[in-house]
């Protein structure tokens, strides 16, 4: 592939004005350039462009990166395509290393084998066939049928694998591309891997066939599905179901839709939620969420309403909040699935999506439906919704899910944070574990941002002496989001006066004061339960000193 030199010299001829302008008016506001948002309908300008960084974002959606994002996002293209747009733009040639080049080749033919099979495929699945007459039976419009691309792997051992050898490709080529497959114990002799099923095509995120999902046709087949496996082109953590189709409906409905299987996600679209994507047999990873966000930070889980649907609506909840996500959860009816309901009854469907509910209050209506007993709802609570609230972002939704828990469960809202802070960080795969931290992220961001934008000045100069007043500490460095610091050059201007971030750090402080007052508190009612006299003394007059504090902060 081409190397990063390629990159900086095409962000050397070009910036990002040069690359959004053609698609958006944009005009000079402050620091920024502003304009209407090509990714969702707006009236006001929220879409800022900072040349200084080489960055945009939005305010009104979310999305933002740099030029070769952007192109991503309004071309429909992955990043070698946006490459090759923008070299192209910059009139710079895309080198490549003569390993490279052969890779690029490699991965060229076994995407022409993809395409070719699904055409095979789709070309076999006739009106006439038993594979139409199921998927028909399913519920499935011929245009469904056809926009989807569906097909039928026919009951044959070798059809596929001799009619792409005869057009010249290689069987290592259709052994790498997960269509054929060695026969054990017989070396050199191969058959094809899908037979007797109907073909589901999985596109990746440009529409490009990547693998298979083929439902078996035989009522004795034991597998009923059968997945393509992991190739140079398919790498089932990467790739949404469906997310070809949907990306535009989700910027436009501002949410994703995550089902479970194919057939659910057909019917989805078909009954109009255009949004919809799915799992394809895999559990949800930090790669599926990375691919979601780029188009919506909102996400509504639709899975099945058993016991282990339950339970993996849980852990993919835990993992998208822990991500930054916002989630939603749809109740299903008892051995309903999303396409069961649909086919049924799309309208009860569609209520039940607009009374979708924040995942932590529909997993506390679940407990307390489920479980009667208080005792055994306290240590069901516990054990599934205490690790969710802990993995929620914002400070500010945290507290909100604390006391809405603590109401549920009758408890104390000091006994639900005691309970959360036991609970060990979700952790996104190879990530070390977290720690909570007490400092509200919307204030010590926000503090963080203006002593990088207006570095060197005198409002960072005071922003950067009185948060080392209130904690006793050095502001902490690190890289920030974009947004934040759009967010920063929003609020402030371009020549912002020294006292301009008062307001902000005199709320920064009282939240801090605040956050020690409840760590005593907590304190103090440990020391009580455990009668330690001297504790609860000590505990007494620090709570006292943070109140008067709070009182004097307050006037």
């Amino acid at each position: 592939m081409a190397g990063k030199d390629t990159v900086a010299e095409i962000k050397e001829r070009l910036t990002i004005q040069d690359v959004v302008a053609p698609y958006v008016k944009l005009n000079r506001a402050g620091r920024s350039l502003t304009g209407l948002c090509p990714f969702h309908k707006e009236k006001t300008p929220s879409f800022h462009v900072s040349t200084e960084r080489g960055t945009f974002h939005c305010f009104g959606c979310g999305v933002g990166g740099d030029m070769f994002s952007f192109i991503e996002k309004i071309e429909g293209v992955d990043f070698k395509g946006a490459l090759k747009m923008l070299a192209d733009k910059a009139g710079v040639e895309i080198e490549y290393s003569g390993a490279s080049r052969e890779h690029r080749d490699r991965q060229e033919r076994l995407r022409e084998a993809m395409t070719r099979a699904a055409q095979i495929y789709a070309t076999g699945l006739t009106k006439e066939s038993p594979a139409y007459a199921y998927a028909t039976k399913r519920g499935l419009s011929e245009a469904t049928i056809t926009s989807f691309g569906l097909g039928v792997a026919p009951d044959a051992w070798r059809d596929l694998l001799e009619r792409l050898t005869s057009e010249g490709f290689t069987t290592q080529e259709l052994l790498a591309a997960g269509l054929i497959k060695e026969a054990e114990g017989k070396s050199g002799t191969y058959y094809d891997r899908f037979r007797n099923r109907l073909m589901f095509p999985i596109r990746d995120v440009a529409g490009r066939v990547v693998a298979f999902t083929g439902r078996a046709l035989a009522d004795d087949e034991l597998a009923k599905y059968l997945n393509s496996p992991e190739t140079e082109l398919y790498h089932k953590s990467d790739v949404l179901f469906g997310m070809d189709r949907a990306k535009e409906a989700i910027r436009v409905r501002g949410f994703t839709l995550l089902v479970e299987g194919q057939m659910d996600l057909l019917h989805a679209h078909q009954a109009g939620f255009g949004n919809t994507v799915a799992l394809s047999g895999t559990a949800l990873t930090p790669k599926h969420l990375m691919l979601m966000k780029r188009y919506s930070d909102n996400l509504m889980l639709v899975l099945d309403a058993d016991t282990a649907g339950l339970a993996a609506t849980a852990k993919s909840a835990q993992l998208a909040l822990r991500e930054g996500l916002r989630v939603k959860a749809v109740r299903l009816p008892p051995g309903k699935d999303p396409a069961d309901l649909i086919m049924e009854d799309v309208k009860d469907f569609t209520a039940r999506i607009k009374d979708a509910k924040p995942v932590i209050e529909f997993f506390l209506a679940e407990l307390t439906a489920r479980e009667r007993e208080q005792h055994r709802l306290v240590l069901a609570a516990e054990r599934v919704v205490m690790p969710l609230i802990r993995a929620v972002q914002s400070p500010l939704e945290r507290d909100h899910f604390m006391q809405l828990t603590a109401r549920f469960l009758g408890l104390s809202t000091e006994a639900v944070r005691e309970a959360v802070g036991r609970v060990e960080a979700v952790q996104s795969v190879g990530e070390a574990p977290q720690k909570a931290t007490g400092t509200p992220w919307t204030h010590l961001d926000l503090i963080r941002a203006i002593a990088t934008v207006y570095a060197e000045t005198p409002l960072a100069t005071q922003v950067i002496s009185e948060y080392s007043r209130i904690t006793e500490a050095p502001l902490p460095a690190g890289d920030l989001p974009d947004s934040i610091l759009f967010e920063a050059e929003k609020m402030f201007g371009e020549d912002p006066a020294p006292t301009a971030a008062d307001e902000l750090l005199h709320a920064f402080e009282i939240a801090v004061v605040r956050e020690a007052y409840q760590e005593r508190v907590t304190e103090l009612r440990r020391a009580e339960a455990a009668g330690d006299t001297e504790a609860i003394l000590a505990a007494s007059k620090a709570c006292q000193a943070l109140q008067a504090n709070l009182a004097a902060l307050g006037r």
